[in-house]
């Protein structure tokens, strides 16, 4: 599941700040393993 958040995020069409609490940690570490570090981003603005 946290591999379909990050693939998600890495496409534009989620944020890090709507993955649910329980993934944040594992989606965290697949976007900093993929090279995406800068998208992991608590505040989506709102």
């Amino acid at each position: 599941m946290a591999a379909l958040w990050a693939s998600k995020i890495i496409e534009g069409k989620k944020t890090f700040a709507q993955v649910p609490r329980l993934l944040k940690d594992q989606v965290r570490e697949i976007l900093t393993d993929r090279g995406y570090a800068d998208l992991i981003v608590e505040d989506d603005g709102e």
